[in-house]
């Protein structure tokens, strides 16, 4: 899962971070405003949250929630459920029982954000008007880089929102699936972690 939102988030400010590169084709630029305008709204003052299904070509099957604004976050999954107030990270492994905690911005504390670094001007961009199935903005690697080969989002025609990221890492091809994507209506307090209610877990404190 935290790989899950990893690249969901880097898809969204490579998109963004376009802005910097100029001479965008009009094709380009209509890409970069459509997730300009979502991703300002959730991972900014507004904030949101989405449900997400993933199935890795039927070897690993998982779903969760994820919860998103400014620098903190919340998801929880079958496995995990991890806290970011954006000054302290943690993870509850629920099967033991554990909490890791890190400080919110080191990169221990996820080993795919060195693997899965994701770098605008290493790919080029492309939308087109899938009329079955919504808008798609698509993501190809240039030559020689490494990591996300290609994206594929796919963007609900009116809201504009996404309603699935096809990603190819390597020689395989995994689709996340998005639903009850909503902006709005997040309280800081979502992001807290509840000590008290895990008392009785065992703590790392890897800081």
């Amino acid at each position: 899962m935290k790989k899950i939102l990893l690249i969901f988030g880097l898809l969204l400010m490579a998109v963004v971070s376009m802005q910097a590169q100029g001479h965008l084709t009009p094709n380009e630029q209509q890409a970069r405003r459509m997730f300009m305008e979502i991703y300002d709204k959730l991972f900014g003052d507004e904030g949101g949250s989405l449900h997400y299904k993933v199935n890795i070509i039927g070897i690993y099957k998982t779903e969760g929630t994820i919860w998103m604004k400014q620098k903190k976050s919340k998801f929880v999954d079958e496995r995990y459920i991890a806290w970011n107030d954006d000054v302290t990270f943690y993870r509850l492994e629920r099967k033991k029982n554990r909490v890791n905690i890190y400080d919110a911005h080191s990169p221990k504390r996820d080993k795919y954000a060195t693997k899965f670094k994701f770098e605008p001007d290493n790919y080029t961009y492309h939308i087109k008007d899938d009329h079955k199935k919504g808008l798609a903005i698509t993501l190809r690697a240039k030559k020689g880089v490494k990591g996300i080969k290609e994206a594929r989002v796919m963007l609900d025609k009116k809201t504009h929102y996404p309603t699935s990221i096809r990603i190819k890492v390597g020689f395989f091809h995994t689709t996340i699936k998005i639903s009850n994507f909503k902006l709005g209506d997040i309280d800081d307090g979502l992001f807290v972690f509840p000590r008290e209610q895990y008392k009785n877990c065992e703590f790392v404190d890897n800081r």
